[in-house]
């Protein structure tokens, strides 16, 4: 039987020390379901008390099935008890199940930047990590520059060590915290202290700043760590934390370890990778290993040839095992079983000889071509499947519509921006002419449409729009460039019977494109909720 290797994902706290990178609370919450759905053991969602991003997560936790949400923290400051530390208490005071502790394990930042004697922070971790457990948490002990701390000084590094494990913490994680470690030095010293600490209580948490977090990472497994650390697409402080994305089919495919993530959900590998991309609003690594675009691409030539009469010519994995596809630049192969493996996720089960499949995949390339993902937009895929599968009613009708922003002054001399709109539609046979004021153009343009449909449309009053992101597609077209817009939709009670989903518009008016991912947002709802058409 495979032996177990446990992931941590920290994305949500260490992936948001990117620069660049600004998770908001239904960003955190999507990617936390996201991750739970591809079987990550542990999702670390954040610093609680930090910021109030972080407690709002922690304040409204996502349903999870697998995953353990895990909150973040320090160990107790000095001159202070583990039960009177406030920042310790609002850690463990959340509803998180796990909680990851940090501390210093070398004795050069002890004395630097704790100012304390090495005893002192020796009962800083065990008391803080006994706290957490009588709490009721299962609790991580990250131990910070723990590979520096070793050099300098083993046996105190040892020592911090065995204070967190007489505690009875269930992970001592070895963090090598600016990157310097190579994969033969980390080898060698998670070998040595595997002598002292059990591999299946031993985790390993790497920085990517020699380009070396992933291979570090698979080293310390090796030599026996049984649980990593790391983060979606390698997010990080600096030049990034170890990829879990890259770890995963390594641990999986190439060494044989079981995690988590089955045979059957590492086939969502793709999915999430670029989910995360389009949460963040930025394009793929094309060349990024196992997801990117051109991760199996093949260009005309002895290649394409060698890989049609035999794939594993150029490929070193099924590119459908990892979710992905693959690609003949001369004459593209379209992923037609990932299609069927999407849509079986959203329940369409579709025979593979169904005659619209092959309509289905042309439509999905042309809309691609355009501009249109469908990674993040499940909703606007959904749809697009069912209509030329099964057919979708058509419950509105666009007649025309009409946005308006204006600037001015108001009575008591303050510059305000409202936007006014106007839509024209049929429902059935009724036609109705509305208006809707709101903040942005998008805004009064959603408030006017629904003014239109609640009258025949009543359940669309718990609907609401919790995320809206536009890219621009062609840059060098200056204000003329196709715009991409993203729209993330919820109905129903936060703790209920709430479903979040996400819908896609393309137009090169960034009106017009919002319209688009509205429509389809307010279209799958009244689907989903079992709606007739008039």
């Amino acid at each position: 039987m495979a032996e177990r290797v446990y992931l941590y994902d920290s994305t949500l706290r260490d992936g948001a020390q990117t620069q660049g990178v600004d998770f908001g609370p239904a960003d955190k919450a999507a990617i936390a379901r996201a991750l739970d759905k591809l079987g990550i053991d542990y999702v670390e969602g954040g610093w609680p008390g930090a910021n109030p991003t972080d407690d709002t997560f922690f304040a409204e936790l996502p349903k999870l099935g697998h995953a353990k949400v895990s909150a973040f923290g320090m160990t107790r400051r000095a001159g202070r008890s583990a039960a009177n530390d406030p920042g310790l208490q609002a850690v463990l005071g959340t509803a998180a199940p796990a909680a990851c502790l940090v501390g210093k394990t070398w004795d050069f930042h002890v004395e630097l930047a704790l100012g304390v004697s090495k005893s002192e922070n020796i009962d800083m971790i065990g008391e803080s990590l006994a706290e957490a457990i009588r709490r009721g948490k299962e609790t991580m002990f990250d131990a910070e520059h723990f590979f520096d701390g070793y050099k300098a000084n083993p046996g105190f590094a040892l020592d911090c060590l065995k204070a967190a494990l007489a505690a009875g913490a269930r992970w001592l994680v070895l963090c090598d915290t600016n990157g310097g470690t190579l994969p033969h030095e980390i080898e060698r010293i998670v070998g040595e202290v595997a002598k002292h600490v059990p591999g299946d209580r031993l985790g390993i948490h790497c920085h990517n700043d020699t380009e070396n977090a992933v291979a570090n990472s698979l080293a310390a497994v090796r030599a026996g760590a049984r649980q990593i650390q790391g983060t979606i697409n390698g997010l990080g402080e600096r030049c990034g934390n170890a990829n879990l994305i890259s770890l995963i089919p390594n641990l999986v495919l190439k060494m044989g370890f079981e995690t988590g993530v089955t045979p059957q959900r590492l086939a969502q590998l793709t999915h999430v990778s670029r989910l995360l991309d389009e949460r963040l609003n930025r394009p793929a690594q094309r060349n990024a290993p196992y997801v990117g675009e051109s991760a199996f691409a093949h260009k005309g030539g002895l290649h394409v040839s060698a890989v049609e009469k035999d794939p594993k010519t150029y490929e070193h994995v099924p590119p459908e095992s990892v979710g992905n596809k693959r690609h003949v630049v001369v004459s593209d192969q379209a992923g037609r079983s990932n299609v069927i493996a999407r849509l079986r996720d959203i329940g369409v089960e579709v025979d593979p000889k169904h005659p619209a499949l092959g309509k289905l995949l042309d439509e999905i390339k042309s809309r691609e071509h355009d501009g249109f993902t469908y990674d993040g937009a499940d909703g606007s895929f959904e749809l697009l499947a069912r209509r030329l599968l099964h057919g979708v009613p058509e419950y509105f009708k666009l007649v025309s519509f009409r946005v308006i922003t204006e600037r001015r002054f108001n009575a008591k001399g303050e510059l305000v921006t409202m936007s006014e709109a106007s839509v024209k539609l049929d429902v059935g046979a009724a036609r109705r002419l509305t208006v809707g004021e709101g903040n942005g153009p998008v805004n009064a343009l959603d408030a006017a449409l629904r003014a239109a449909l609640l009258e025949f449309y009543p359940g669309l009053k718990d609907l609401r729009l919790v995320d809206y992101k536009v890219r621009i597609l062609a840059p060098e077209r200056a204000t003329a460039a196709v715009t991409r817009v993203m729209i993330e939709s919820a109905d129903g009670h936060e703790h209920g019977d709430a479903r979040s989903w996400g819908t896609v518009g393309v137009s090169e008016n960034v009106i017009d494109a919002s319209y688009g991912a509205l429509h389809d947002s307010i279209t799958w709802k009244l689907y989903r909720d079992g709606v007739a058409a008039p």
